[in-house]
Order: structure tokens, then sequence, then C-alpha cells
């Protein structure tokens, strides 16, 4: 059977870790929410000509990222029109 002293370490090794580990999640909870707040916040004083600059660089990244799906879809799509002709599994 353990003994008192045994139990007791147990106890306090284990509310110790629960105190570090919710310490944590806190405080990167906190960071996370500061870091929002100090975007919103850059974004509050940008220029209507620094908004429209970055809006039309998050709009060429979408375009890129649109073209290289699609680009996915047409080489998967011809793939799998080459299988259905018969050209067979490529694998080997």
């Amino acid at each position: 059977m353990a003994t008192a002293q045994t139990v007791r370490r147990w106890i306090l090794t284990g509310s110790v870790a629960a105190i570090t580990v919710t310490g944590a999640f806190y405080g990167a909870g906190l960071k996370t929410s500061q870091e929002h707040a100090q975007e919103r916040q850059r974004l509050m004083a940008l220029s209507p000509d620094e908004k429209i600059a970055q809006y039309e660089a998050v709009i060429q990244e979408w375009e890129r990222t649109k073209k290289e799906l699609e680009r996915k879809l047409d080489t998967f799509r011809a793939k799998k029109k080459g299988l259905e002709v018969g050209e067979g599994n490529r694998r080997m």
C-alpha cells in the first residue's frame, strides 16, 4: 500500500502539472487576442490607398491559388479520362 507521503507527492505533482498547462493555454490565448487587436488597429490606421493595395495583393494571391488548383484539376481529369478510355493503370 502507498504511504501518505507518496500519495501526497503524486497529488502535488499532478496539481503543479495542471496549473502549468492551464497557464500555458491561458497565456497562448492572451497572446493571440493581443495579436488580433494589434492587427485590427494596424488595418484601421491604413489609408484608403494602402487598403486598396493590400486587397489587390490578396486578390492576386487568390488568383494564383485558383490557377494552381485549376491546373491540378485539369491534370486529374486528363488522367481520369485516360483511364476511362482504356490506357490502363500506369502503376507497375
